[in-house]
């Protein structure tokens, strides 16, 4: 075997591997919608698969899915939107009725080291509400980019005085 190809070959699966991880997954109450954030740390630019369900009374229902096909019971109530390396369902007309055991399956394409899987336990009563700068705190550089520019900012206010 050339040694090139070698190296090629070795770098590619050296890439495949581990190329997501679900860091997080938690659930929070927005109005009357549930929402489950799913976390995750992707190493790769591959596009990215996801099946959010849940298991109620011993059986798996699919909410929303790249992977597979949705119940219909969940088709009309159930939206997903991606943000970077945040995977967010919304679960409109919560009730006691969806109460169980949230899934949040996660993979890339040409990842070949298996789904990431993550569940969470979802009671109605125990939700909190969601915080409504969430999605702000999901990407942090804008509060880097405020915390460095207190001094600047106090430094101004020195000099107009």
């Amino acid at each position: 075997m050339n040694p090139t190809i070698g190296i090629a070959v070795i770098l590619t699966v050296l890439q495949a591997a581990h190329c997501q991880m679900i860091r997080d997954l938690s659930a929070c109450l927005l109005g009357q919608s549930l929402r489950v954030d799913c976390r995750y740390e992707n190493k790769t630019s591959n596009p990215l698969t996801y099946e959010f369900s849940i298991t109620k009374d011993n059986r798996k229902h699919v909410i929303h899915s790249t992977i597979s096909v949705a119940e219909n019971i969940y088709r009309n109530r159930a939206n997903v939107t991606l943000h970077k390396n945040l995977v967010c369902l919304y679960l409109q007309s919560f009730t006691t009725s969806d109460e169980g055991v949230y899934m949040c399956e996660l993979k890339a394409t040409n990842d070949y080291t298996g789904n990431q899987i993550k569940n969470i336990t979802v009671i109605k009563d125990k939700l909190e509400k969601c915080a409504g700068f969430s999605l702000l705190i999901q990407n942090t550089s804008w509060l880097l980019l405020l915390l460095l520019s207190l001094p600047l900012l106090q430094a101004v206010d020195f000099v107009s005085l």
